[in-house]
Parts: structure tokens; C-alpha cells; sequence
């Protein structure tokens, strides 16, 4: 072990008795003086080694039986963030990330990023908070979001996949201010404890979701997504006529931004390349404001992305308390809109088991009839 020099020696000697006080070992007592010397000097290279050989030398002996996850031949590769989400559960994300990007959680006893790649084998080394799976009771899941969840429209389902038709205003998820979400609900109603998200839609966003019920098929499914093999189509309201028809949005999105007290995304060097190509469907004028209607094909999945690319393309999408400006979303209310008029229309991919062909498509929210029925004088 490296030998520390601690200047402090009265403080030293307070450790030492203190340890003594509680029972530990002359071992354990100098591994926790060269803790505590490491700390006062700054030292994070001594800090980490003695904190590993307390956990070796002692903790070790008497560990949680739930202290260490050993990645299974299933999680080979993945991301060491998505393999803590998968087994802990969403809702402790914002804890889990913190803990991983202070050190508390390791790898094999070395500190490692969230994006890190883990293998089968690997011993990920769990701290008190995080040590139990989240089994959130279905008693802690509200009565309105499990009625909404029992009665939300089912497209598809079988041994593997679940479609959905998700209604606006409904988080895919549990975190940032919400105790359970769709996919919590879900399992809860349906009994499906593996249930994964293939991909996710904002709260405000209404249409097709897919999920997937096995490890196996969510990788599959989110390869497909990576390499662009599944085909999605969003309908989307916007403010203005885009003077061209048809065309492709390009952006480098990145999040975090904070304006006016909300967290923002923004284009921005460092950020990450978003594409969508768009085409301009129809045309509308009432009441002196004008918007049309899009189909858009995202060739990415970056947060907020459509949102954002057509805000600025000066043709922010109806409804959106985000991005649009006051004026847009004054002009929206006057029409007696209500609501993110951005809906996940089509989704095509090939299923993970089969390979066959799917395709569906989720009909219109009951809100958008009023805007979209006007151009032809029947609403």
C-alpha cells in the first residue's frame, strides 16, 4: 500500500481511537488513518485504494448480498448506465448517474463513466442506495394513471412486442417530478416485469410506442433504430407556410441549457448531429394565422429534436409551451387549440424474433380534428 504522510497528527490520532472505540482491527485502523490522510491532502489516486481495501479487507467479509451485480452474458456490451436502468429501475436514474459520476459506483473497483461498456463478468460494485431493485408497489401508482394505462388503445402484442396508441400529457417514465410512469403502470397492470422502452416520446407528444418484453428484443430493436432500418412518421402543426415543400432539417443538438429557469436544448457545435427530412402536407389560414401541416421522417432521436430544428426553421410546432414564441402560442390559444400538436403517426421495422415486415399507424388525437377539418369548411 502506498505510504501516506499526514501533517495532521492530532487528527490522526482521533481517527485511531475512534476506530478503536468501534471494535475494528490494527488492519482496518491503518488502512483508515491512510483514508483519512489521503483525503486531507487531496490525494484521489490514496483516497480510492484505501477505500477499496476497507471494502477488500473488511466490509468484504460481512457484504450485502445484493453489494455486487455481476453482469450477465445478456448485457455483454451494453452501456453501464442502461444495465443499472434495466435491473434498478428509472426511477432512481437522476441518483444512479450522480453515484456512478462520483466514483461510489465501480466496476471491477475502478471508477468508470456512465457510457462505459461493461462484459459478461464484470462485478459492478453497488453503494446502500442502490442495492435493491426498484419494486415499486402497485398501491404507489395512481388510481388515474393506472385506469388511463388500462384503457389506453393496444395496436399489437405478442410474445415479444407491445404497440401502443400513448395519449398526450402522459410521461413514458418515472423521474424528473414523476413517481411512476406508462411503462411503470404498464407492468403493474399487465404483470410484465421485463417490459423495456424501445424508444421514447415526450410527454406532450401523442402516437405510437413501442416496447419491447425481453432483453433480447429490446437490443435488437434498438439496433434497428442505430442503423436507421426502422422507418419513423411524425404529423406535426406548425406556425407559418415553410416556403419550401419539401426538404431535410440539420442541426447538431445538444441539452442542458438553462434560459429562463428551464432546461433547454439547443444547437450547438458540441452538441450531437440530428436529421429529419420534412414535407409540407397542407396549408391553413384562419382567422388571419396561418399553419400548415408536416409529415417528418427523424433520421435521429436526439431530445426535443423536432421540436427544436423546427423552431428554427421559424415554423414552431402549435402548442409548444417550450418553444414557441408568446405571439405563436397566443395566435394557437385564439383558434381554441390546446395541446402539443406533435403525434407519432407511422412506425415501420422489422420484428426481432422473425424478421417480418410490421407497419402500423395510430389515428388522429380527438383535438386535432377542429384545426385539421377547417381548410375544407366542415368544422
Amino acid at each position: 500500500m502506498p505510504s501516506p504522510c499526514c501533517d495532521d497528527i492530532g487528527r490522526s490520532v482521533s481517527v485511531v481511537q475512534t476506530y478503536r472505540r468501534l471494535g475494528f482491527p490494527v488492519e482496518i485502523i491503518t488502512i483508515a488513518c491512510a483514508l483519512h490522510c489521503s483525503v486531507m491532502q487531496e490525494n484521489t489516486e490514496l483516497t480510492a485504494y484505501a477505500m477499496d481495501s476497507i471494502h477488500d479487507r473488511w466490509f468484504g467479509k460481512k457484504m450485502h448480498q445484493n453489494s455486487i451485480l455481476t453482469v450477465d452474458q445478456h448485457e455483454d456490451g451494453s452501456r453501464l448506465d442502461r444495465v443499472l436502468l434495466r435491473h434498478l429501475g428509472a426511477s432512481r436514474r437522476t441518483l444512479m448517474l450522480r453515484l456512478i459520476r462520483k466514483g461510489n459506483v465501480r466496476v471491477n473497483k475502478k471508477r468508470c463513466k456512465p457510457e462505459a461498456h461493461v462484459a459478461a463478468g464484470d462485478r459492478i460494485y453497488l453503494p446502500a442506495s442502490l442495492r435493491e431493485p426498484d419494486q415499486q408497489d402497485r398501491s404507489e401508482i395512481p388510481a388515474s394513471l393506472l385506469r388511463s394505462v388500462a384503457d389506453m388503445p393496444v395496436l399489437f402484442e405478442d410474445d415479444q412486442l407491445i404497440v401502443v396508441n400513448k395519449p398526450a400529457g402522459l410521461v413514458v417514465h418515472g423521474g424528473s417530478g414523476h413517481d411512476a410512469g406508462l411503462i411503470e403502470a404498464l407492468k403493474a397492470v399487465r404483470g410484465l416485469d421485463d417490459l423495456r422502452l424501445a424508444h421514447r416520446l415526450d410527454r406532450d407528444t401523442s402516437g405510437l410506442l413501442l416496447m419491447a418484453k425481453d432483453l433480447s428484443s429490446l437490443r435488437q430493436l434498438t439496433a434497428s433504430f442505430r442503423q436507421r432500418d426502422m422507418q419513423k412518421t411524425y404529423f406535426a402543426l406548425v406556425a407559418g407556410h415553410p416556403f419550401a415543400q419539401a426538404g431535410r432539417m440539420q442541426s447538431r443538438l445538444a441539452k442542458g441549457v438553462v434560459r429562463g429557469g428551464e432546461r433547454m436544448v439547443q444547437d450547438d457545435e458540441a452538441g450531437k448531429e440530428a436529421m429529419t427530412d420534412y414535407q409540407v402536407m397542407m396549408h391553413f389560414e384562419r382567422d388571419g394565422f396561418d399553419y400548415a401541416m408536416l409529415a417528418l421522417h427523424p433520421h435521429s432521436g436526439r431530445t426535443h429534436q423536432l421540436r427544436v430544428q423546427l423552431r428554427q426553421e421559424g415554423h414552431a410546432i402549435l402548442g409548444d409551451g417550450k418553444y414557441a414564441s408568446r405571439e405563436e402560442l397566443a395566435a394557437y390559444k385564439k383558434l381554441g387549440g390546446k395541446g402539443l400538436m406533435l403525434h407519432a403517426w407511422r412506425l415501420r421495422f422489422a420484428h426481432p424474433l422473425t424478421g417480418q415486415a410490421l407497419e402500423f399507424t395510430a389515428p388522429w388525437p380527438q383535438n386535432w380534428r377542429s384545426l385539421l377539418l377547417y381548410r375544407s369548411g366542415m368544422a
